[in-house]
């Protein structure tokens, strides 16, 4: 593991961009950027578009390390580049920013409340490059629906098995399992996952770390165990859906816990917008949320 992005990771003031938009996410995301489905044809096209909008998000001004500490990455992202130079390597040479990876293939049916991860082939040569390119973790995701003990425990235990591979090559895994705000029970499966979490955190070797990331809770520092765990090197929040108004409001009430954003912090920027424009967009939304992850107020 690099230890200066370790450093970075663990003890920098800021909050991670999530530039991860997959095969299934991306038409969405072009979509809300300006370019319709008809604008494209076929893949290839289409993350070509995408990777555009990305490295216009990582070249602008405003995009900067003082706020940005990282930034979770697609594959094909990963191995894509700005201006020549390989895109991890530009995000942490040249703008200090520490880059992710999103491992996960996408999510199984519903089953039991919760929809578990897909396996994921290739997983031990993906980590062989993202480790050849910089890459410092990675990121996967599962979805809650219901509180569901043993879907909750079932999501967790999945979670682990993969971080424990991950970890294994020397990266950082950021356990994802999202509770969605959809939720018909959405406290009682945050009380559940919790409890799930700091169970698993306990069992790790003293000398390993992870990330975890979780959907904003109902209650304010519902995760407070999680953040002061000694095994868990940050608890990172996602939108969810969530506008980013709610989504700082939530997060603001949160201490100890960073935002990793990427609809409500990618949701205002459009194509046709010109250079000065687009930066002063991203601008006000990297500044909201950086204030909601580093100034945190009591809760009503």
């Amino acid at each position: 593991m690099n230890s200066k992005m370790a450093t970075h990771m663990s003890g920098k003031a800021g909050f991670i961009a999530a530039l991860d938009q997959s095969g299934g996410s991306t038409p969405g995301a072009l979509r809300a950027y300006g370019i319709a489905d008809s604008d494209y044809h076929g893949d290839a096209e289409m993350f070509r578009l995408i990777h555009d909008m990305r490295v216009r998000i990582m070249t602008a001004p405003s995009f900067r390390s003082d706020e940005v500490i990282a930034a979770i990455l697609f594959e094909a992202t990963m191995g894509g580049a700005v201006d020549g130079t390989p895109v991890p390597t530009f995000l942490w040479e040249n703008r200090g920013i520490v880059p992710f990876l999103k491992v996960d293939k996408g999510l199984e049916e519903e089953a039991d409340g919760v929809s578990l991860m897909k396996p994921i082939p290739g997983l031990d040569a993906l980590l062989d490059r993202a480790v050849g390119l910089g890459i410092f973790g990675t990121k996967m995701r599962s979805t809650i629906r219901l509180a569901s003990p043993s879907g909750i425990a079932a999501i967790v235990a999945q979670q682990v098995e993969l971080a424990e591979t991950i970890a294994a090559h020397g990266l950082l895994p950021i356990l994802e399992p999202e509770i969605l705000i959809t939720s018909p029970d959405k406290a009682g499966a945050e009380r559940i996952l919790r409890d799930e979490l700091l169970r698993a955190a306990d069992r790790l070797p003293a000398d390993r770390q992870i990330m975890i990331k979780l959907t904003l809770p109902e209650e304010a520092n519902h995760y407070a165990p999680l953040v002061r765990h000694d095994r868990v090197m940050r608890v990172v929040a996602l939108s969810g859906g969530y506008s980013r108004d709610e989504a700082c409001a939530r997060l603001a009430v949160n201490d100890g816990v960073i935002a990793s954003f990427s609809r409500a912090l990618i949701g205002d920027l459009r194509r046709d917008m010109d250079d000065a424009t687009f930066d002063a967009a991203l601008a006000a939304a990297t500044d909201q949320i950086f204030r909601a992850s580093t100034v945190k107020v009591g809760a009503a």
